[in-house]
């Protein structure tokens, strides 16, 4: 089987998705704009070749890259980034190369583009919060409002994470937006609806079923987290809740998801609202075709006790996992900023948990905004733990 990975070296933690498919067997091609030289140890033992090229943005070198591994090797079997960046040159490659194993052009709208992905949820019956495209004008997104209800959410229709999103309060606020927001065109606005997010997190084989689920549980708007330079703090649960397991898997059949690592995104309601649920019922925010992000596929293997990366390289080699979970706990993430004083210490915070702690290290500076600059994972045995744990990380001196 020829893979060829794209990018196979961001996040530095993807040559463990590597790492595991040549362990299946697999080779594996990689191809980066990145050198050689600059690529880790593990990565460069895991791939078979490596092609690099000036610029991961410009197709044209990467096709003929690709073109050079499917002459040497002969037909390329998957194409592959595990990354938001490039899902759409992912598709691009495998609709001119015949690989089957992907999605290609022809679907790439519906998990790009957030206004595709509400035809997807009518289809599969999934509640979600109510939107309109800012295209449509001022007044057409004032009379939406006159439905909703201020707040509103503002985001670009085509975008990762909480980059460009915009919270609305009121006419006045709405028509700043419209007067400063050149590209406001590509946006879409949504009625705020309040809740955690919890993510459904699967690999999912070619018939579109789970061999892998996991729930994490975020804190409510990572948008004030980056603006108003909180701390960040979330955990993977133990466990997961039926009915988003049952909304997670429906999901995935009404947009037709396979082979794929998924990152689903759910409001779990904290109250009340009328057209979605109850408070404590689910609902969907948006889809993203690719592992979390940032180190939370580790805090998956810890809180479960396995290995996502070989589940994931054993549904590419042989279409079923051959990898088994143990025992079960939550793994929690707390990071600090270096603008706060806390009230203990890094070395207290490392007596304290011990053992406990799986992770601790400074984060990339690429992270650094929604995620602080030092961070510490733990695995814990109860929600109480977890709570302790993360006024025990962020408690500041007055």
């Amino acid at each position: 089987m020829n893979f060829i990975f794209i990018s196979p070296h961001f996040p530095h933690t993807y040559w463990e998705f590597c790492h595991r498919l040549k362990q299946n067997g697999v080779k594996v091609l990689g191809i980066a704009d990145a050198p050689y030289d600059s690529l880790q140890k593990e990565l460069k033992e895991s791939l078979t070749e490596y092609y690099r090229v000036d610029s991961l943005e410009n197709y044209d070198e990467v096709y003929r890259a690709v073109a050079y591994f499917a002459f040497r090797y002969g037909r390329i079997d998957w194409i592959e980034s595990n990354n938001e960046y490039w899902l759409e040159q992912d598709a691009r490659l495998r609709t001119d190369f015949n690989v089957s194993t992907g999605i290609r052009t022809d679907r790439i709208r519906s998990i790009k583009e957030k206004s595709e992905m509400k035809k997807y949820y009518a289809k599969g019956g999934i509640p979600t919060a109510r939107q309109i495209r800012v295209a449509e004008g001022f007044d057409a997104v004032r009379d939406f409002v006159r439905l909703t209800g201020y707040p509103i959410i503002a985001k670009p229709d085509v975008g990762v994470g909480a980059s460009g999103t915009h919270k609305i309060e009121s006419d006045e606020q709405l028509q700043v937006f419209f007067d400063t927001v050149s590209d406001y065109k590509n946006y879409v606005v949504e009625e705020f609806i309040t809740g955690e997010i919890c993510s459904y997190d699967a690999i999912i084989d070619a018939k579109g079923n789970p061999l892998f689920e996991s729930m994490t549980v975020w804190p409510p708007s990572i948008m004030d987290i980056v603006n108003l330079r909180l701390d960040l703090s979330y955990y993977v649960d133990r466990e997961m809740p039926e009915n988003l397991r049952e909304l997670g898997r429906r999901t995935v059949k009404a947009f037709g998801i396979w082979n794929r690592f998924v990152h689903l995104e759910f409001f779990r309601l904290d109250g009340d609202r009328e057209g979605l649920g109850r408070r404590g019922d689910f609902v969907a925010l948006e889809v993203n075709m690719r592992p979390a992000g940032g180190y939370t596929p580790d805090m998956i293997n810890f809180a479960h006790a396995t290995d996502v990366y070989k589940i994931w390289a054993d549904m590419v080699a042989f279409g079923e996992s051959r990898t088994q979970q143990g025992r079960q706990q939550y793994c929690a993430f707390a990071s600090r900023r270096d603008i706060y004083k806390y009230v203990h210490s890094h070395e207290e915070v490392l007596s304290r948990y011990g053992e406990r702690i799986v992770m601790c290290e400074r984060m990339p500076e690429l992270f650094s905004a929604a995620m602080g600059q030092q961070m510490y994972t733990v695995r814990l045995q109860t929600m109480e733990e977890v709570n302790e744990f993360v006024k025990f990380v962020h408690e500041k001196k007055l």
